[in-house]
This record gives C-alpha cells, structure tokens and sequence, in this order.
C-alpha cells in the first residue's frame, strides 16, 4: 500500500508474556539495533516487494514531487501493543481496565517534544512541512530532499505495465531521533485500487431483483426446471430482514441499547437519513429516534478523488452498513465517520477519529484490499490505530473479502487487509437459510458457483459452473499467529504457507454473506429516466456479515451490562467449541448432500424488457476454502447462536 492507495469498498514485538505477534515481521518498527547503519534507524517495510532487480528502470528524476506523512511512534509503542493485548484478554487480571483517549494519549502518545523533533529534522533536509497532528506530520518536496531525509535513493519500476517510483533500500531515519517515528507513508507512488467487499448494483443505476423468491428458505420450487444435486432448487428469498437475522443469531430481547456502532467507509450518501427511515418503517424495524444516526465528515465536506474511488458505489456501502446494523441492533446509535476518499491516508484519519474522540465501542468496517497490496509501513499505521481503539475498548471488524483466495479474482492465494490484521476482528461469510416461522435450518461456508439454464430449459449449462464469489479467508503471510488462535486454529492452515512459523488465518467469526441468501436492503438510487426513487434489492457480500456481526456485538455489550467488549478476538476464541457458535460446515445436511438455489435476473437489472436470465447458484462452494468442523477458513469459529449474546452476561457459565 503507499500514500495513494485505493482502498476497495464490497479481505511487533510485544512482552514475552503476551506474544501477539512475532517480531520477525517488522511493521515499520526498527530492526535490531545491531543491523542499523552508522547514525540512522531502518524503518522496515518501506521498499515495496515489488521493487525488484529486474523491474528496476533507473533513478527518480531528482526534481520529481514527493508528499509522504512521516507517523509517530509516540511513547512506548511496546507498551501499547502490550496493553492492548492485556486489556482485551478475558484471563488477564488488566482485562477490560480501559484507558479514556485522553489517557491513552497522554500514556502512549506522541510528545510535543518528540514532534518538535521530527519536524525540525524534516525541514532541516530541504521538505515542507504541510501539517502535523498526534499521528503524523506530512512533508511535500523534491525527489532529492526525499532521498536526503530518508537516506535512500528513489528509483522507478515497473508494475502491472505501469512505471512508478519507489525506494530502491530500505528507508531509514536520524537515531538521534530515538524511535520517534514508526514509519513513512508516501516515498513509492503506486496507486492500487481498494474497493468496498460487497454485490453493489451499477454505480447510481437502479438494480432490482426479478422474482419468483422464496418468502423464507424453501418455500417456493418449480418443479419445471432440471433437478440439481438430486433434487429441486428452491427460488432465492427476496432478502432477508431484520427479524430474521435477529432470530437466527440468538438476539432474544436484546436491542443494543447504550451502545455506540460507528460505521467507516470513504464519502457520504446524500440520501442516507431519509432511506434508512424508510428501510426501517417498510421492514418492521424499530423506528430512529432523533439523533440516533449521525455523521461525521471530513472539514469543509472535503471530499477527494471521487472518480477513481466511484464514489456513488460508497453510497449504497453505507447504506448497507446503516441499514444492517440498525436491523440487528435497533436501539444502538450510528455514527458513519466518512474518509474524504478511498485513499489509505484518508481511510486512517476516519478510524484516528473514532479513536481520538472514542464515538464508538464498535467500528464495522466493509472495505479492503489483498495482502500483495500490503506493505508493511501503511500495516503500522493501521496496527497503531487498532491498539490505540484496544485500550480504549474500541473493537474493529472487517470484511475478510468476496473473491474466497483471491486465485481467480488476482492470480495468487492470499487473504485480504486490513483483516489479516491481529488486532481486528476479521469477519467471514454463510449462506444461510432461515425457514418458516423465522426458524435457523442451517449454514454452508459462503462460496458460489454459477450455471446458466440450457436454451431448452432442460439443464444447468456446464454444472456446476464457474466459481463466482465467496467468502475471503486463509493463511497471512505478513503477520504471525496471535496468542488467541493457538490451540484452536489447526496448523495444516496455520502452516499452510511452509516453513515452521505459524501463521495468522482469516476469518476469525462469520455471519450471513451470500447475496443469494443475502440482506434487503434499500436506497435512493438513479432511474433509466433519469428519476432519483427509492428502491429495495437483496444484496450480499462480507460487508454485509461485518455489520451484522457489528450488530451481534452490540447486543452482546448490552448483555455485558453495558461494558464495552473491546478488541473481541480473545473473547470470540475463548468462547470457541462451545454452544455460543454455530459450527458451520459445506453440508449441514450431511457429507454428499449439496445444495442450491435458482435465481431469476433481469438481463439489464431493471425491469423484464429485454429478457430475464435463469440461473442455478451452488453453495458451500468458496474456490480452495473449506467450512469444516471446528475452525475453518471460511468461517472461522462460526456464526453466533442462540447462546452467544447471552454468553456475555457477568458470571453466565459456558
């Protein structure tokens, strides 16, 4: 990731006694002290993999343009990480003894002197200093000041048919500075495209699901089209709601009253306050009470970048989020904190401000990008946000991606970011299929595939099909395993990359994710004649299981007697194997038994006039992923029961 990294809307070294993650993989933080050359500290993850021998083109041209933000480590960066592990760790005696922000900042924070410091040394190399916060300061200059400042030469490479510039070693800064500053955003120039984890319909356009549905799981079959797996397909439901969600995953009488969700994603959907009063009054949810939901915004409603983020895709991702939460929650308050753009910059400063300001006990975030997209300087200065959140008992989830490994979608097997980080719940995805009475049949892990109906309507053409979509999840390659996922995380995935080192695995917990079992959700969207109207559609993806897991949490903080759950992984593995969880597998109706629904779409995803396209989509299909017993990569622990939010309450017994 660097500086102007697209952020995709539908994927350390700690005290001995709390190892979350080994040091070896070194998130902008210094290297061993013995490694360092003469008067300087490596800041390590800032020459991109993708800077190679072979790609290298030749020195920057010294009058080139750089803007970089230089992070700060603040005080005691280990004794952040420490604590944030400590303090989220049900058998810690630290556990939930949270920080306010304030204390955070003055015990983990940067020092005006240590900001002093780092700006004067950054004029002093021939940079302009643009702004400085608590978090960063941001420098403009030239190509040659760059490489003064950060003691390294900038080169140009290519990639992906592209030419961008890039440190041609590793960058490095004054050890006279004494660790001041965790890493450097900004010295490469590549631009990779991030978006939000889900089934949106066209930019703006209106999509619209053409029937028949099934008013609940099963319940509508044609017994005209070809059997599958031995049997007949029922319709896709026209989209769940929040009663059937509610019921699935064990709400009871829970509402999520007194607690706080904030939702990030980039922009801001014009018409949100009036579509999700709608959503809620055609849908049987609890109305909003005044002040319920709010906003917050970049100044000045700056917004950045708005063609190549699409920023009218980010409406309907809010939108998503809003609805879901409120569905699963309804009493909980939604603040939305909007990143001015797609941009990793501006992505952070929106979680820096839920944190800074602590708006929220729970942050449901639907956005990512893969893992090869990753470097290890912007990792730091996400991990740094996530810690800062633990301490102050703020919990982050994330969308564990919609393209299951990533082998089709990009080539290579991998997971996605920021979920691949430790200090984030990352959330997987079901199908899921709730029956007559809003009763829970059953789950498969979330993986599609796709076959057409035969021209004579008496086959699926080439079934199974083609994979189309599925849950992201597997083994990290830049992060370490973490103390809560030993034991039950099994080592065939934690090695799955080689070598002895056990690895981090996605996702970590799992909720409804399958747009052909997917969410109604509803939004203002733009009309072949060019009319702004309000419309309902199903609609899936991971960014629908990271806020109804949002959702789920909030209840459970609410069962909680109010106290934040925090940074929830320790808590989501203690619970592990027990009756809070759904243990989902690819046949919950037994081995050999598949399962499948037939969907009806319009072929221009509006109205019938130029045809309608009929469909089987198998389940329980996610590429190389498997839901099995126990943990998996699909699904994780699995998906909240009837006893989960429950299981919260002080001194309930599992």
């Amino acid at each position: 990731m660097s500086s102007i990294r697209f952020r995709k809307r539908a994927g350390l070294a700690l005290a001995a006694t709390l190892p979350l993650v080994a040091g070896a993989l070194a998130l902008g933080i210094s290297a061993a002290q013995a490694d360092q050359p003469h008067g300087r500290q490596l800041i390590n993850g800032t020459k991109p993999a993708w800077a190679t021998a072979k790609a290298d083109k030749g020195a920057t041209a010294d009058d080139g343009k750089v803007a970089a933000r230089v992070y700060l480590t603040g005080r005691d960066a280990k004794g952040l990480a420490a604590y944030a592990a400590a303090v989220s760790d049900p058998k810690s005696a630290q556990y939930g003894k949270y920080l306010t922000a304030a204390q955070a900042q003055s015990r983990f924070g940067a020092t005006g002197a240590q900001i002093a410091e780092v700006t004067g040394w950054l004029r002093s190399s021939g940079l302009t200093v643009t702004g400085t916060n608590q978090h960063y300061v941001t420098v403009t200059g030239t190509v040659a000041d760059a490489e003064k400042a950060f003691d390294t030469q900038l080169h140009n490479y290519s990639k992906d048919g592209k030419t961008y510039h890039a440190p041609a070693s590793t960058a490095s800064v004054p050890s006279a500075l004494n660790g001041a500053v965790l890493t450097v955003v900004g010295l490469d120039n590549a631009p990779k495209m991030s978006k939000h984890d889900d089934t949106l319909p066209p930019p703006g356009a209106v999509f619209k699901n053409s029937g028949p549905f099934s008013s609940y799981f099963g319940s509508k079959i044609n017994p005209n089209l070809p059997n599958a797996y031995g049997t007949k397909a029922p319709y896709a439901i026209k989209g769940y709601t929040g009663e059937q969600l509610r019921a699935a995953y064990g709400a009871k009488s829970y509402t999520g009253k007194g607690v706080t969700v904030a939702i990030t994603d980039a922009f801001a959907s014009p018409t949100i306050g009036a579509d999700a009063k709608e959503y809620a009054k055609r849908n049987g949810d609890k109305g909003y009470r005044k002040g319920q939901l709010s906003q917050v915004l970049p100044s000045d409603y700056s917004f950045t970048g708005p063609d190549e983020c699409d920023a009218s895709g980010w409406y309907g991702e809010e939108t998503l989020d809003v609805e879901a939460v409120h569905a699963v929650a309804p009493d909980a308050d939604i603040v939305y904190v909007g990143g001015a753009s797609c941009l990793d910059n501006d992505l952070l400063d929106a979680l820096n401000k839920i944190v800074d300001g602590r708006l929220a006990d729970i942050v449901s975030n639907s956005w990512g990008d893969i893992e090869t997209n990753e470097t290890p300087d912007v990792a730091a200065a996400y991990d740094q946000v996530f810690q800062t959140g633990a301490v102050e008992g703020i919990g982050f989830y994330f969308s564990s991606g919609d393209a299951g490994d990533n082998v089709a979608a990009h080539g290579v097997k991998q997971v996605d970011t920021p979920a691949n980080s430790p200090w984030v719940t990352s959330v997987g995805g079901t199908s899921l299929a709730v029956g007559k009475g809003d009763t829970y049949k059953w789950e498969t892990g979330w993986g599609t595939r796709k076959a057409v109906l035969s021209d004579d309507g008496n086959s699926w053409t080439g079934f199974p099909g083609p994979f189309t979509s599925g849950a992201g999840g597997g083994t990290s390659k830049l992060y370490a395993q973490p103390f809560y996922q030993r034991g039950v995380v099994p080592d065939s995935l934690a090695l799955a990359n080689g070598g002895t080192v056990k690895q981090r695995v996605e996702p970590d917990i799992a909720a409804v994710a399958d747009p052909n079992t997917g969410f109604l959700v509803g939004q203002t969207q733009t009309f072949p004649d060019g009319s702004l109207q309000y419309s309902e559609y199903r609609i899936g993806g991971t960014s629908l299981a990271a806020p109804v897991i949002a959702g789920v949490q909030a209840l459970a903080q609410q069962a909680h007697h109010g106290v934040p759950i925090g940074f929830a992984n320790p808590s989501i593995y203690d619970r592990y194997g027990t009756s809070a969880y759904h243990d989902v597998t690819d046949h919950p109706l037994g081995q050999g038994h598949d399962l499948a629904v037939a969907r009806v779409d319009f072929t221009n995803a509006f109205d019938a006039s130029d045809g309608t396209i009929t469909s089987l989509r198998s389940l329980g299909k996610d590429a190389s992923l498997s839901a099995t017993v126990g943990y998996d990569d699909v699904t994780g622990v699995g998906t909240p029961s009837a006893g989960y939010v429950s299981s919260y309450m002080p001194h309930h017994h599992r």
